[in-house]
């Protein structure tokens, strides 16, 4: 057997897909599977988006700019700009997804050994990302009981040495919906312009904010120009996750200029997505709106029945479409693969995403899941019964083994 390298065997499995095998089994049993654990809307994509490549006239795929098409990133400005965040086209770089994104920053800052400060529970692909670049992720705690609000700064500044290149926030957060306020975000910049470090922070869920609050854009902050940097994609925001069309966004030239090496290496992003993305941009403000009430509607629909269940405490998400839930089980994982191998209740199931993923520090997040309000409120009612009586079933059976 060939060697296969440290850094392959090491990279950590993704668990928000590591129980598709037991899926894909239960689905070949002619189980129905409520997918809760992904991030994957069934919220119809803007139709332009999806007719611009239907008459897209082209003869062949060329290869386009490394950084994307002009039209396009001029496009992205005019949006970033009615958010009140003002940069050009020469501020974006566009990417294969928002993981190509964040893997070419940390490639562009980072070098093998450093380290970026990430508060947790955190995406948890952001681990992998990490791994793959040969940076150590220094995990900084969120509490369930504050609804994951950002730790206390001196808990943050204690963790910041000479290898420390940057501080990794999502806003709103996957997966724990916190939205940050401005105050937080002005606090961080002003942190890491003080140390000279980089602060990212994973925008994608921008427009899915959930009451009276305003999302604050790192790239608003008026001092942070040279240290800050956005990332962002079309995934969420137009149901276009398949296109893999995303971006960074920094005023940092010098920054920009690095990753444009690296986008170089891969040659250009995927032409047919691009004409997609760059449609969806020109969706009415009606479409969004309609989005957003709908996560809104869902968000409570779930919340509700979640707290209905005896002994599961659930977090109330300001954003996103997430929230992190806590079960009476001793281990997430080991209920969530018994709900797709061994339960069903009238030949329907659900997945889960155990939160023990979402934390680099061991040990944490063993009685949380992450779940996605991603389907309709019928579906989302149907699922919070299946994972009540689910429960159920798992104590009883647990019960019956220690006796």
């Amino acid at each position: 057997m060939p060697h296969l390298s440290k850094r392959g065997t090491e990279l950590p499995t993704s668990p928000i897909r590591k129980l598709v095998v037991f899926s894909d089994e239960a689905k070949a049993r002619g189980i129905e599977v409520l997918h809760l654990n992904i991030g994957q809307p069934d919220i119809e994509a803007p139709k332009a988006a999806l007719e611009a490549v239907r008459n897209t006239p082209l003869k062949l795929l060329p290869y386009g700019p490394s950084q994307g098409e002009l039209s396009y990133r001029k496009k992205l400005a005019k949006y970033y700009s009615k958010h009140q965040i003002e940069v050009s086209s020469e501020d974006i770089l566009v990417t294969t997804g928002a993981s190509e994104a964040l893997t070419f920053v940390l490639n562009s800052i980072c070098d093998a050994g450093d380290e970026i400060i990430i508060p947790e529970p955190f995406y948890a692909n952001y681990n992998g990302f990490a791994s793959a670049a040969s940076v150590k992720v220094v995990p900084v705690i969120s509490e369930f009981n504050s609804q994951f609000q950002l730790p206390a700064l001196e808990n943050i500044n204690e963790k910041i040495n000479s290898k420390t290149k940057a501080i990794l926030l999502c806003n709103p957060s996957n997966p724990t919906g916190y939205v940050y306020s401005q105050s937080e975000i002005s606090t961080l910049c002003e942190l890491a312009v003080s140390h000279n470090i980089f602060l990212i922070v994973d925008e994608v869920y921008r427009e899915f904010i959930h009451g009276d609050i305003e999302h604050y854009s790192v790239l608003r902050h008026p001092k942070g120009a040279a240290h800050t940097v956005i990332i962002d994609s079309v995934s969420k925001r137009y149901s276009l996750c398949g296109a893999r069309v995303g971006c960074i966004v920094s005023k940092n030239k010098a920054l920009i200029q690095n990753l444009l090496k690296f986008a170089h290496l891969r040659l250009s992003p995927p032409t047919y997505a691009l004409i997609a993305s760059e449609a969806a941009l020109d969706a009415p403000d009606s479409y969004l709106e309609g989005v957003i009430a709908e996560y809104g509607k869902r968000r409570k629909v779930l919340i509700e029945a979640l707290e209905q269940i005896p002994e599961v405490e659930v977090s109330h998400p300001m954003g996103a479409f997430y929230c992190i839930a806590k079960l009476p089980v001793d281990d997430a994982e080991a209920f969530s693969k018994f709900l797709l191998t061994s339960y069903q209740d009238q030949n329907q199931t659900v997945m889960l995403a155990p939160a023990t993923g979402f934390y680099s520090t061991p040990g944490m997040g063993k009685n949380e899941v992450r779940i996605a309000f991603i389907l309709n409120s019928d579906k989302l009612l149907r699922a919070a019964k299946i994972l009540e009586l689910g429960l159920r079933a798992y104590k009883k059976i647990q019960l019956e083994t220690l006796v």
